[in-house]
């Protein structure tokens, strides 16, 4: 499946950013792609774009040509994100651990896993910053989307039994304040949902600045290991992990594809990774 992206406008704002993760302010060259660039910290080992959009540049790609791309797609969207959640038992644990039913989907596009979960009983909302694609949501799946992004949003903190958010966090300027955000917004022993491209994934080493994730809208791709460092950082333990995608569609025959697949998901170098994660105590 295509992912959207939109060509980064020539004259755009940027700005220098440091290593979100390690905090170090030197990187080194690492990918040329078509009118941006990704660096790569020589102290930790993150990918991100230097110098980086301001963050109202980011969010104006997010138009009515994107919520129409959603739109197509949420059906084929909603069951890649059920599969994951299956693998990890997310809907079982939360239901398990004495705390709330509801669930705050980040980056929700229109909202279909918002309805599912509804389906099941949960109480939900949404956030997200494509305003025809948060409309469209509300109007036809019956589901709360508030607009904007986490920290522009009127929502109580320690509010919900669990937060989701797939695709997201490489788009976001800054994810160490955005993971602090969402723990605010869970409750003691509540849980969240990562899901984002592995750099440390198959694909991303074989493809290089030609990888699929490596588009302009991503200024931030992590590997496992940065990203659990940082999601422990903000006050979250790692309860399980999974990563999937061995071989894009198209880049290799059938015959291959399936068994490097089905080895990327056990082994854990899928082109993609899903990160459950449970929030620690009130201390910091």
């Amino acid at each position: 499946m295509k992912t959207f992206s939109k060509s980064p406008d020539p004259h755009q704002s940027t700005r220098h950013v440091s290593c979100v993760v390690c905090g170090a302010d030197r990187a080194e060259p690492h990918w040329e792609c078509d009118g941006f660039a990704f660096v790569r910290c020589p102290a930790c080992g993150h990918l991100y774009q230097d110098p980086q959009p301001d963050a109202g540049d980011l969010i104006d790609r997010y138009d009515e040509e994107y919520a129409q791309y959603e739109v197509d797609n949420a059906f084929n969207f909603l069951d890649l994100m059920l599969k994951g959640l299956s693998d990890v038992a997310f809907f079982e644990r939360v239901e398990a651990a004495g705390i709330d039913r509801s669930l705050l989907d980040i980056g929700c596009a229109t909202g279909a896993l918002l309805e599912h979960a509804k389906a099941r009983g949960y109480v939900v909302q949404g956030v997200e910053v494509c305003v025809p694609a948060a409309e469209y949501g509300e109007r036809e799946r019956g589901v709360p989307i508030a607009t904007g992004t986490l920290d522009e949003v009127d929502l109580a903190d320690a509010t919900f039994g669990a937060a989701h958010f797939s695709h997201v966090i490489e788009h976001v300027p800054d994810p160490r304040a955005f993971v602090g955000q969402v723990r605010e917004r869970v409750v003691p022993g509540g849980y969240m949902v990562i899901v984002t491209p592995n750099t440390a994934g198959l694909q991303a080493r074989l493809f290089g600045p030609r990888w699929r994730s490596a588009i302009a809208d991503h200024v931030h791709l992590f590997s496992r290991r940065n990203l659990r460092r940082l999601v422990r950082e903000e006050g979250f333990d790692v309860v399980a992990e999974k990563t999937w995608g061995g071989l894009g569609i198209g880049t290799a025959p059938r015959w291959l594809k399936r068994p490097v697949d089905w080895l990327a998901k056990r082994l854990g170098f899928g082109d993609v990774m899903l990160l459950l994660c449970r929030r620690t105590d009130t201390s910091r």
